[in-house]
């Protein structure tokens, strides 16, 4: 099977639908991917349309070739060089923007990423292979306080302290380089389980969170895609936990406000800038037949706003 019909996407015909396509429009995908989303964009461009698709991930833009689209540049970078890449793109202004945020399923399903505590792997962890630090050298070096301070705030775990305390005493007597080595250290530490839930699966998000600094990039790039957009542009999000959809709703609720006047000053109402945006619809989220044929799709929730 092509590795770009592997992996199964999450609301692809209500991203692609949110985007309200112009043919001869400039669409930016924030995240390729296996290319599902990006695929789905191009069958509605027109010849003289133009799609960017942009992923971190060197797997994703070796795959993203299978692809022969002159209409389809890809770009290697992460969320926080968004504008900085499309200008050397000669792109000034953009028709629409998607971003599926997380990790994607290959990445989850190749052992050898490390992401998953579901096989013995290099315990890696980063989406862009091709620099930044591993997990693995980031739990030798972090202390106890860092540790604990990324497991309760990137993964919500209560026994965030109790995992640090054990990862530090276990690398006392050995690095920790392996997946298995972490999933059976937080195992130990975590005293109850959450039904169907693995011990290990709030440490595994905390810490690959924390590796590719998901949120500090989620936040860098909402603002550039605002700014890009134009007049009747969409940005459509689609986050996959509470933490990412947290940032998304606060940044366009926020840009979706009627500026305030000045304090003090008379200003008439009609005078004052219209606001950045205007909330397209209520959040969408995948209905039971997508969650049933794919149950990684059942905490996604996806939030569209529209340019002024």
């Amino acid at each position: 099977m092509s590795t770009l019909q592997a992996h199964v996407t999450v609301l692809l015909e209500e991203a692609v639908e949110a985007l309200a396509i112009q043919p001869g429009g400039v669409y930016i995908d924030g995240t390729f991917g296996r290319g599902g989303h990006s695929r789905g964009i191009l069958a509605r461009l027109g010849p003289q349309g133009r799609l960017i698709a942009f992923d971190r991930d060197p797997a994703a833009i070796a795959a993203g070739r299978e692809i022969e689209d002159t209409r389809l540049t890809l770009i290697h970078a992460p969320f926080s060089e968004f504008g900085e890449r499309l200008n050397d793109a000669g792109v000034t202004r953009v028709d629409g923007v998607l971003l599926d945020l997380g990790v994607s399923s290959p990445q989850l399903d190749d052992a050898t990423r490390g992401m998953s505590f579901r096989f013995d792997a290099p315990l890696d962890m980063r989406m862009d292979t091709s620099r930044g630090e591993t997990a693995a050298e980031w739990l030798a070096r972090a202390s106890a306080q860092e540790i604990a301070t990324v497991v309760r705030d990137y993964g919500e775990e209560r026994f965030a302290n109790a995992v640090a305390k054990a990862v530090v005493t276990a690398r006392a007597g050995g690095a920790i380089t392996t997946t298995r080595q972490l999933a059976a250290l937080v195992e130990k530490a975590v005293r109850t389980r959450e039904p169907g839930q693995h011990p290990a699966t709030r440490t595994f998000q905390a810490v690959r969170i924390y590796i590719n600094r998901e949120l500090e990039e989620l936040s860098l790039i909402l603002p550039q895609c605002i700014a890009r957009l134009k007049s009747g542009g969409r940005l459509a999000v689609i986050a996959f936990h509470s933490l990412e959809d947290r940032i998304v709703k606060n940044v366009l609720r926020e840009a979706a406000k009627p500026v305030e006047p000045p304090r003090g000053v008379p200003v008439r109402a009609a005078d004052l800038p219209p606001p950045l945006l205007r909330l397209a619809g209520k959040p969408v989220r995948p209905g039971a037949a997508e969650v049933a044929a794919n149950p990684r799709a059942r905490s996604a929730i996806m939030r569209v706003a529209e340019r002024v």
